[in-house]
């Protein structure tokens, strides 16, 4: 039984990591609201390191529309801007010397549904690494078969490991469908 115990916790443990990643990943999506989130990817050089945007300035959501960062030090109010307008997430940067402000439009249609597609991309990724994690076990456990364990205690497995399948995947489901709602609220 402790061979069973083996496959299904590495499979849960794999299960669980992709739900959180695809939390992680779908945080990233700007859904027309202020997120601090969509700086995370964002790198300033601080004295010979390049380190995250909230290590070297207080980042806030004053409102549902704005990003508000406050460096620490007054020489880093050109850094930070600079590497806003350099990154991605194709919003200009306000500085009026005390505050960098980002002023989030509100979405396009067009743009509303791009982001559930892509939303739905990253969902799928998830399903997939669940659906291989539920793989891995199975063969896992059908090679422990083999190598000497009851078929009985191999079914019992099989059938515990498709629970855990099948609950990972209403985990995606449901943060997909709260991301899609996000999305599309207006």
């Amino acid at each position: 039984m402790n061979d069973v115990k083996f496959y299904l916790d590495a499979a849960e443990k794999k299960m669980t990591e992709a739900v959180v990643f695809l939390d992680d990943s779908l945080a990233h999506i700007r859904a027309g609201k202020a997120n601090v989130k969509i700086l995370d990817s964002i790198r300033v050089d601080y004295y010979g390191n390049k380190v995250p945007i909230n290590n070297v300035a207080n980042v806030s959501t004053p409102d549902q529309r704005t990003i508000a960062i406050m460096p620490w030090e007054k020489n880093m109010f050109r850094v930070v801007e600079k590497a806003i307008i350099d990154s991605n997430i194709g919003i200009m940067p306000e500085n009026n010397g005390e505050v960098i402000r980002l002023n989030i439009p509100p979405l396009t249609e067009e743009r509303r549904k791009q982001l559930v597609k892509d939303s739905k991309n990253e969902s799928e990724k998830a399903r997939v690494s669940v659906r291989n994690a539920r793989r891995e076990c199975i063969e896992g456990l059908k090679k422990a078969v083999k190598e000497g364990m009851s078929e009985d205690v191999s079914k019992d497995g099989e059938a515990e490991v498709q629970k855990l399948h099948d609950k990972y995947m209403k985990q995606i489901d449901s943060v997909f469908a709260a991301k899609e709602k996000e999305i599309l609220t207006v």
